[in-house]
């Protein structure tokens, strides 16, 4: 039909079109073919070059124009902007965005700080000699040398090896050369044998690459093609003059032109016939493919379409790799790095994590960047919503590649993947990008870190609604801090911590205490800031709280600003053992004391264990020791931190009890928290010499100074129920809570003399009623007050005891109100048996009421 012969016509034109291109670029590559024979230097000119050292080798235009790509590069990555402008103005003739602007088929080399890396690794290494009628194996030449491939050193020729290089060098680029045409003329004569058969039978023969061999070729050699990827073609020899006109068909056609193969592959090659002539340089030679060649006469144009009715699918993408087989590690790389894009997909979402060391080996040691870029940003994107055991194996994936390619492309390949996810929908992604920023804080530039992954990690601190993702954020910053080491972030390391803190999640305030704030409260104590800035800072905070909250107190800044305070509290006492005069008398040798295991708080976390910031158990037990010693007999002359500690910080936190609105109990349970802390961590020794006296003079607790008109003085703030319960309670030794028992009486005693609100003396009440453990306690202080011999005192008794049922009703009385004891004799009880320390003096009429309010009205 008058439609088939226009397709047939414009199929020709276009086969047409294709072979003129062909064979322009054949007329090309002889062209460049020749001009590198030219413009390479002479034997005898490098000899004397070689012998003269101060004459210097012309450069070439070619390694001019890759230098200068390679210093505009160096320019632009160090930010020399200015220069590289200037640099590209005085080389208009070259274009510095394209590689390939630098010559044809040139393989980029690496950078030039990789090069100057790698200079000191390039060395010859010398062989035995051998006979020269011996030859090398090619794994052996491979092995002994792997940077240049240089051929065997002869102690008797100290010229052939630098002979040798230049010639191999020559005959690589010649064989490189030589099979690029190859494959170009064996394209070229299948497109006649197309255009033929079009314009004689009218019909369409499809173009099949890869088609497996026939029977009429005599020999087919296996040669390996560089430009080609390093994968093996079959091609069948020209050998006109020795064999007769055998005809020049392609098996398997391998024409693209591989631009990733680096420099290294281009020199160590397999060297060409030629260069089997050099008896001082033999090569390695692969073995030869041989197939049996049929007694027939068919055309390739008939052959070639015989063939074609082969299924194969050499066409495709899948088919072409299946065709081509890799013959070196390298082209190993190249083939898993265009089919793993391909495969990812088509794995299992359950699986895919079996993918992942794969992919990371690939993305390690494939040669070409946007490559690598790809795969890595597959291992990013491998499942959709990973859960903790993909996230972890992905992020050991990071660390290992990390590990194995360094700062730089760390920088430059896996940031770039963060970046990228870090307002993806999914939170399981951005928590993933979250914990990379931690996992590979050790691996990263050290600017790297206090910039940019600092600025992410705020940005979804900020931004990000998800509880989880901003746990994890915290998180790395707390490792963050661990590396950083510019002075300048301190402040914004503060705001951050800040910003933590306040978090609404309880997931991100507690990875705060148990990550963040240890570790930046570590920097900042190498900074010399704990003392001087971090905690005069919170307490400040407070301090301005109290002031502003007349009116309603914030409480819960007050417990995110005073939990801070709590969590610094080890790093503190390290601070002061650290720098106490006594620390370079710290040496490990001999028996080491043991710790008690009840003498510090359980920790938060390890972060915040006293033994793991002094280094270890056994130092921390010797420091110990020492600062028992120090304290009990030599005093803090000289211990400055610790003088700041008792001087400072003390009458400071002691002043801010006293601002505290004793009706707030949630403020006095925290702040008995704090001082409970406190007190254990600095020891028995501290607590008795440095913070009970204090409080002691602040209290005065002497019947001089009762006062009937002093019913708003000391003893009616929180001072009263924080030193009871935090500072009093810290030890249970006998005498420890003898001291309590008397406190609590004396502050009875002078608020009833004293007309003063009981408010202090039932905050302290509550917060002890807490406790079981101290129930025996409060009602032996009861006691005191029934018995007392002013009415008043008895009075308060009354109260506390009213006031008591209510703070722990589990003990004494029953959900009716009644008194266990009395239920159970009845009518009368031993005093004793409801007041332990009481006198046993029986009271019938306490005992004839059934309500306990009665029978503290009929008492009194």
């Amino acid at each position: 039909s008058d439609d088939g012969n226009r397709e047939t016509d414009e199929r020709v034109a276009v086969l047409e079109f294709e072979l003129r291109k062909a064979k322009e670029t054949i007329q090309a590559l002889r062209a460049n073919l020749t001009q590198a024979a030219e413009n390479e230097v002479p034997l005898q000119e490098r000899k004397n070059y070689k012998s003269s050292p101060e004459i210097q080798e012309p450069i070439r235009p070619l390694e001019k124009r890759a230098l200068n790509f390679l210093v505009n590069e160096f320019l632009l990555k160090n930010s020399y902007k200015l220069t590289s402008i200037t640099f590209s103005d005085e080389n208009h003739d070259q274009d510095f965005e394209l590689w390939d602007d630098v010559g044809l088929n040139i393989p980029k080399p690496p950078d030039l700080l990789q090069l100057y890396r790698d200079f000191g690794n390039h060395h010859v290494a010398a062989k035995d000699v051998v006979d020269a009628s011996v030859g090398v194996e090619d794994d052996e030449l491979e092995a002994d040398t792997p940077i240049l491939g240089t051929v065997p050193v002869f102690e008797t020729a100290p010229q052939s090896i630098e002979q040798c290089l230049i010639v191999q060098k020559l005959e690589d680029q010649i064989s490189v050369l030589n099979s690029e045409k190859w494959s170009l003329m064996e394209q070229i004569q299948r497109l006649e044998s197309e255009i033929d058969l079009l314009k004689n039978e009218n019909f369409t023969v499809s173009t099949v690459y890869g088609v497996a061999p026939h029977p009429s070729l005599k020999q087919v050699p296996l040669t390996v093609s560089e430009d080609n990827g390093r994968y093996l073609d079959i091609k069948s020899s020209e050998n006109d003059s020795k064999h007769g006109n055998i005809e020049e068909t392609s098996l398997a056609l391998s024409a693209e032109v591989d631009s990733r193969t680096s420099k290294d592959d281009m020199l160590n090659s397999v060297p060409s016939k030629e260069t089997e002539k050099l008896s001082s340089c033999p090569p390695s030679s692969k073995a030869a493919v041989h197939f049996d060649k049929p007694n027939r006469k068919l055309s390739p144009a008939f052959h070639q379409a015989l063939l074609s009715f082969c299924r194969m699918s050499a066409d495709s993408r899948l088919g072409s790799e299946v065709s081509r087989i890799a013959d070196s590690e390298k082209s190993v790389m190249l083939m898993l790095g265009r089919c793993l894009p391909h495969i990812v997909p088509n794995v299992l979402l359950a699986k895919r994590e079996e993918l992942i060391p794969l992919i990371l080996c690939t993305a390690c040691l494939h040669p070409e960047p946007k490559e690598r870029d790809q795969l890595l940003h597959i291992l990013f994107n491998l499942i959709k919503r990973p859960d903790d055991e993909q996230r972890q194996m992905i992020l050991t994936g990071c660390v290992a590649f990390a590990r194995h390619v360094g700062p730089t492309r760390v920088e430059a390949e896996l940031l770039p993947q963060c970046w990228e996810q870090i307002n993806h929908k999914y939170p399981e992604r951005r928590l993933l990008v979250a914990e990379s920023c931690g996992a590979l804080a050790p691996y990263l530039p050290k600017e790297i870190r206090s910039s940019l992954v600092l600025s992410m990690l705020q940005q979804m601190l900020t931004e990000d609604k998800a509880d989880l993702v901003r746990e994890a954020v915290i998180k790395s910053l707390g490792i963050i801090m661990g590396y950083i080491d510019d002075p300048d972030k301190y402040q914004q390391g503060f705001e951050l911590l800040l910003s933590a803190l306040g978090d609404p999640s309880e997931r991100v305030v507690s990875a705060t205490h148990q990550v963040f704030l240890p570790a930046y409260a570590a920097w900042t104590t190498e900074l010399g800031n704990l003392q001087f800035h971090l905690i005069p800072t919170l307490l400040n905070k407070i301090e301005k709280l109290l002031r502003e909250g007349e009116h309603g107190l914030d409480e819960h800044k007050l417990h995110m600003y005073l939990s801070a305070l709590q969590s610094l509290i080890p790093s503190l006492f390290a601070l002061v053992l650290q720098n106490a005069p006594f620390t370079s008398k710290a040496k490990l040798q001999g028996e080491i004391p043991q710790i008690e295991v009840t003498r510090f708080p359980r920790p938060v976390s390890p972060l915040q264990d006293v033994a793991v910031i002094i280094g270890s158990r056994e130092q921390l037990a010797v420091l110990l020791q020492l600062y028992d010693h120090q304290l009990e007999h030599e005093g803090t002359t000289g211990w400055e931190t610790l003088l700041w500690v008792v001087n400072q910080l003390l009458p400071q936190l002691i002043e801010i009890v006293g601002k505290i609105n004793v009706a707030s109990t949630a403020c006095v349970h925290e702040f008995s928290r704090f001082f409970w802390r406190l007190c254990r961590t600095f020891g028995k020794i501290f607590t008795n010499t440095k913070v009970k006296p204090q409080f002691q003079e602040i209290l005065r607790l002497s019947e001089e100074n009762i006062d009937s008109t002093a019913g708003n003085g000391v003893l009616t703030k929180a001072t009263v129920p924080i030193y009871a319960t935090g500072v009093l309670t810290c030890y249970i030794q006998e005498e420890d809570r003898k001291l309590l028992v008397g406190f609590l009486e004396d502050v009875m005693t002078m608020l009833s003399l004293s007309h003063a609100p009981l408010d202090s003396l039932k905050a302290s009440f509550v917060e002890l009623g807490a406790n079981p453990a101290y129930h025996e306690l409060l009602l032996t202080v009861l006691w005191y007050g029934v018995v007392h011999t002013s009415a008043l005192v008895r009075c308060t008794a009354a109260r506390m005891f009213e006031f008591s049922k209510d703070c722990y009703n589990p003990c004494f009385w029953d959900h009716h109100g009644n008194c266990y004891s009395e239920r159970a004799s009845g009518e009368s009880k031993n005093a004793a048996g409801i007041f332990p320390g009481g006198p046993s003096v029986s009271r019938p009429t306490f005992f004839t009421y059934r309500n306990h309010k009665n029978v503290w009205k009929s008492w009194t």
